[in-house]
């Protein structure tokens, strides 16, 4: 199998609007190469896409424990966790990209929303938010 070319044609079929056809191409890659970040990511974001959300958090999970400093699997992690209704946990990862890169208004506006539901002590101090 042409690992490479798998990959491209499930890139295409993400891009197109496909997630669950690009999921499938890529599962088999990721058997093969479980150590490819680029092939997991692309993997987590197809299941994120198809609401495949448990299969999404197994794979951030693996991108954040392999490289904690990973601010994209982060915030998908914490926005995968919203999704599930499980806030407070989501909390932590969301934090955690905006922290990192604070200047992705992506980041921070998850943040905002989920400290917003939250609420109360649970949510902890917010981000300073900078002046518009």
């Amino acid at each position: 199998m042409d690992f490479l070319a798998e990959y491209r044609r499930a890139t295409v079929f993400f891009e197109a609007g496909d997630p669950t056809s690009a999921a499938r191409l890529l599962e088999p890659i990721i058997e093969a190469e479980p150590d490819n970040s680029s092939v997991r990511q692309l993997l987590a974001r197809a299941y994120f896409q198809s609401a495949q959300l448990t299969r999404a958090e197994q794979q951030l999970r693996e991108l954040v424990d392999r490289d904690p400093s990973d601010h994209y699997a982060h915030h998908v992690l914490g926005r995968t966790l919203e999704r599930m209704n499980r806030p407070v946990e989501a909390l932590r990862h969301l934090r955690i990209a905006a922290a990192m890169h604070g200047t992705n208004t992506d980041y921070t506006t998850a943040l905002r929303r989920v400290e917003s539901r939250v609420g109360g002590s649970a949510a902890g101090p917010t981000m300073r938010r900078q002046a518009s």
